[in-house]
């Protein structure tokens, strides 16, 4: 019974995380923390198990194409010391104050998101010069580092980040941040609190399993909806996590 909750947990906390560009941690961190894990081995047993909702997710957006190679490259140099850096200063941080403060943030890009109606519905290539480049990187940095010490929602703020500075339409931004995100960041950070920490290692196959499926049938969904659909999940989400996160 144990397994099977974790099966279903991880399903469909991943299939609204890969459909709306984040939010995962919403339901699946609580959940590892309600079935009896300490918050520090709760967080990198869930970032082993994302990982797989990266995967997932990547091998929809392949087979659909609207990745950018040389964007994603852009995006791991820019983020991967951030998630090191954060995952290392994580288990040495109050939780509280850090939840609340990342939880209104999150209140605040889904009623940004709400209030601006054609926001990410076209697809336009903004910033690309070097200014623009190094602003961007900057924001992903600090993102990087929210993502590898507070897991619930910062995927979020990477698929506004890149729908915002850079006119990526929602589709094309919920798939470079599920794959780099979801593969690559939620990788590193597994591996560093995986090095500093505990991770609950007879749990890891089923929410894998859970995370892999959650993944495709997410991209499968936003890529059959539209932008239109994408936007709308996105601010549900991010009000959900931010609600929860300032809440508790």
């Amino acid at each position: 019974m144990e397994q099977f909750t974790l099966f279903v947990i991880s399903l469909l906390a991943n299939l609204f995380s890969a459909f709306s560009g984040g939010g995962a941690g919403l339901v699946q961190l609580p959940a590892l923390i309600f079935l009896g894990l300490p918050f520090g081995m709760a967080l990198a047993t869930h970032k082993v198990a994302s990982v797989a909702l990266g995967v997932g997710a990547t091998v929809r957006h392949l087979r659909e194409g609207g990745l950018e190679r040389q964007f994603a490259i852009y995006m791991l140099i820019a983020g991967l010391p951030g998630v090191v850096i954060g995952a290392s200063l994580i288990l040495q941080v109050p939780d509280r104050l850090a939840e609340v403060a990342l939880g209104l943030l999150t209140l605040g890009l889904g009623v940004y998101s709400f209030l601006s109606p054609e926001l990410g519905q076209e697809y336009q290539t903004i910033h690309r010069d070097r200014a623009g480049f190094l602003v961007g990187g900057a924001g992903l940095f600090l993102i990087g580092i929210l993502n590898g010490s507070l897991t619930s929602g910062t995927g979020l703020f990477v698929t506004l980040w890149l729908v915002r500075w850079f006119g990526l339409d929602y589709r094309r931004a919920v798939a470079h941040t599920l794959v780099l995100v979801g593969v690559f960041w939620n990788g590193s950070g597994a591996l560093t609190l995986g090095i500093l920490g505990d991770i609950r290692w007879d749990w890891i196959p089923v929410l894998l399993l859970g995370s892999l499926l959650g993944g495709y049938l997410g991209a499968h969904l936003s890529i059959a909806k539209g932008n239109r659909w994408i936007k709308r999940g996105f601010e549900v989400v991010t009000l959900l996590v931010g609600s929860k996160l300032v809440l508790g």
